[in-house]
């Protein structure tokens, strides 16, 4: 039986699928750095398929916990590979359906021009006073974001400095309300037209840190809905790995 469902979810998400005759809708757990592409996918996926997505946003091990504890999501874009994998490992999701959606970037942001350089030596500076970053536990660029520290030996020094947010939007709201002079956030947050429009930014270089492969996966609550299905078969479509990589990710 299950060899049987492995195959039906291969051939649709690899084959033709057409969403628009039995629309539906799916609910949705997306990682929080994936916010505004996925809401410009989420409007154009109902347009072409006529199946509607509910996005709620957070942290992928909040999610994590949200799941085991029996949340009502059907499909779970995370920010890593390694919770699809688990929840995989766990009994929790469907292994056939698991896909790559993303691969993200690490950056080191300011509102304030010329305070981030392109080497990273501001997190030196002893004028600054307090760095943002996720929680590792729960924020895979938080992870990302202590591995990069590390590669560049300023952990230890920082540690009176760091501020943890919970999620990747609040290391956001960090930076952007002054809590925090600096700090390290999704490229996707700060990426506009192609650019850093605002303030200063340092993109790190992925040597400092382990890829950020952002999976998708639908789990058990979302095995037999066809616009689960569907969803997952839309993020590897043209049009929106075109708004994917608008916002500066890799495919």
């Amino acid at each position: 039986m299950k060899s049987t469902r492995c195959v039906f979810f291969l051939s649709v998400i690899l084959g033709s699928f057409s969403g628009a005759a039995l629309a539906d809708e799916v609910q949705v757990a997306v990682a929080a750095n994936f916010t505004a592409p996925m809401k410009q996918i989420a409007a154009e996926f109902e347009k072409d398929t006529g199946h509607k997505a509910q996005l709620i946003f957070g942290a992928t091990g909040t999610f994590y916990a949200q799941i085991k504890n029996g949340a009502p999501f059907e499909v779970l874009l995370a920010a890593d590979s390694a919770t699809p994998a688990k929840l995989i490992t766990e009994g929790n999701a469907i292994a056939a359906s698991r896909i790559t959606y993303a691969i993200g970037k690490l950056v080191l942001w300011s509102t304030k021009p010329g305070l981030v350089d392109d080497k990273g030596s501001v997190l030196r500076r002893a004028e600054i006073t307090r760095v943002a970053y996720g929680n590792p536990k729960l924020v895979p660029y938080g992870a990302a974001a202590v591995e990069a520290m590390k590669s560049l030996g300023v952990f230890d020094v920082l540690q009176p400095k760091l501020v943890q947010g919970e999620s990747i939007s609040q290391v956001y709201q960090f930076v952007l309300s002054g809590n925090a002079e600096i700090g390290f956030v999704a490229l996707s947050q700060v990426f506009k037209d192609g650019r850093i429009p605002e303030g200063s930014a340092w993109v790190l270089p992925a040597d400092l840190y382990s890829q950020i492969r952002q999976e998708a996966v639908i789990l058990n609550k979302g095995r037999d809905n066809l616009a689960a299905i569907a969803l997952l078969k839309y993020l590897k479509s043209d049009k929106a790995q075109a708004v994917i990589t608008a916002f500066g990710y890799d495919l």
